[in-house]
């Protein structure tokens, strides 16, 4: 199944349509859907896609000797396989036409050999750049990939494109479960994210308590996953692992944190930059504050570890002892209450459709949270040249009437302190039975983002 990427194909189809040598990095985590989006370029255009092993340089080599050979039908290559990198490139610039060559987890080759940055550097500096070649590298490694892009890299200002993927938007997950209704589209991006690869591990067949209960198991993909791909990126896990749990558990501030983990306050900023830049961990500051604020909060980017943190990881001992359906009615007693925090997201990405469509009563520029001395407002969105604002109140629930949270939200907006701006107020409910202008439920998901096929 090939869901989304729209964006990241027309990037790169449009540097496919330059014509001229292309260098594209593109990464991201284990399982995020690079090797789809790889192919699916590939399916109409010349090219070969090469995945590399946690193996020998040699052997490498000679598998993509055998690739390459077969598509060429260059029996000389197949009786002679390369033995060095520099015989590999060697190749590809004498390739006269527009022709696709795509390394998968290239980190495997650089840890069997680190010249091969030094290589390719050369090679593209001196031959490749004048050929037709669209070369794709590829790695699940974040880390070593962004130190490959970073400038003591050979091959740093050398690629001509870089894509980071990132997980599926909650409204393009709907394409995995055509028979599940939008409350439990909810549930499901609240456990899973949007990873593809997790996605398909549920099924719509069957039942959220259902599927949890096949999560719940020692043999599941979804509940052994976390801990390889945070230990394949962080080399002593075990105190990041203590501050990811307690921002799972709302500790959002540093000093909570520290006060959690009972960790240096130096040594916790530390970890915490690190999980930023593996996109684990992301910071906020109330929308109307400058970057350098101190008021920062921190959050899990990515609800499947925010759920494994929040549930899964404290009680592993349940699922390794085989009782999974204990750890259901764990989660079960507290999900309605987690699932306030992951709806939150699902409304500001259902702002943010809105505003794409111009359904809003204007466009705003940018969108977030606000706090300050114990007043928070869910979603609050601006435009700061039109001096106009949206606060938006986000809840989980129900509602028979709205009347009371517009004028607690009116109340807020006059803490904010925006006195010459244009004002409007709204709330997005699980459901609401008195609706007015700006007040959404998942009814109108289905009205507005895109009816169910």
């Amino acid at each position: 199944m090939f869901v989304d990427r729209v964006d990241e194909l027309k990037i790169l189809e449009d540097r496919y349509r330059s014509g001229k040598a292309e260098f594209v990095v593109l990464y991201g985590r284990r399982r995020i859907g690079k090797t789809a989006l790889i192919l699916k370029f590939l399916e109409d255009k010349e090219g070969v896609y090469l995945l590399a092993r946690e193996t020998s340089e040699l052997e490498n080599l000679k598998r993509f000797s055998q690739k390459i050979a077969e598509y060429f039908d260059d029996f000389f290559l197949l009786r002679n396989p390369f033995r060095s990198w520099d015989a590999f490139f060697e190749y590809l610039t004498r390739i006269d036409e527009r022709f696709i060559v795509a390394i998968d987890e290239f980190p495997y080759l650089v840890k069997a050999n680190p010249a091969l940055p030094s290589i390719l550097q050369e090679y593209w500096d001196t031959k490749l750049s004048d050929t037709r070649i669209f070369l794709i590298i590829c790695g699940s490694a974040v880390s070593m990939m962004e130190k490959l892009l970073g400038y003591k890299s050979p091959i740093y200002g050398r690629r001509t494109a870089q894509l980071r993927l990132k997980p599926l938007g909650f409204f393009h997950i709907r394409d995995f479960f055509p028979k599940y209704d939008w409350e439990n589209l909810i549930k499901v991006y609240g456990i899973l994210g949007g990873n593809p690869a997790y996605l398909l591990e549920f099924d719509d067949r069957l039942s959220i308590k259902q599927n949890l209960l096949r999560y719940f198991r020692l043999d599941s993909i979804l509940y052994q996953d976390a801990l390889f791909i945070l230990r394949e990126e962080l080399e002593d896990p075990r105190n990041y692992f203590a501050i990811i749990e307690a921002i799972a558990k709302g500790r959002s501030t540093l000093g909570e944190i520290v006060n959690e983990t009972s960790l240096d306050k130096g040594l916790v900023g530390k970890y915490l930059s690190v999980l930023r830049e593996l996109d684990v961990v992301r910071r906020e500051i109330p929308i109307t504050e400058s970057y350098k604020s101190r008021k920062g909060r921190y959050f899990i980017n990515d609800f499947y570890f925010n759920f494994w943190f929040r549930f899964v990881y404290p009680n592993a001992d349940l699922i390794e002892s085989g009782n999974g359906d204990l750890l259901l009615d764990i989660v079960t007693k507290d999900f309605d209450s987690y699932l306030g925090y992951v709806f939150e997201e699902v409304a500001k990405q259902f702002l943010v459709e809105l505003n794409k469509r111009n359904l809003l009563p204007f466009r705003f520029l940018k969108i977030g949270k606000w706090w300050h001395k114990g007043e928070e407002i869910d979603l609050f969105a601006l435009n700061e040249r039109e001096k106009i604002a949206l606060f938006v109140e986000v809840k989980w629930k129900d509602l028979t009437s709205v009347k009371r949270i517009i004028d607690e939200l009116e109340r807020k907006a006059d803490l904010v302190g925006l006195e010459d701006y244009e004002k409007h107020f709204g709330v997005v409910a699980k459901s609401v039975k008195k609706k007015d202008n700006l007040v959404f439920d998942l009814r109108d998901f289905d009205k507005i983002i895109r009816p169910k096929q």
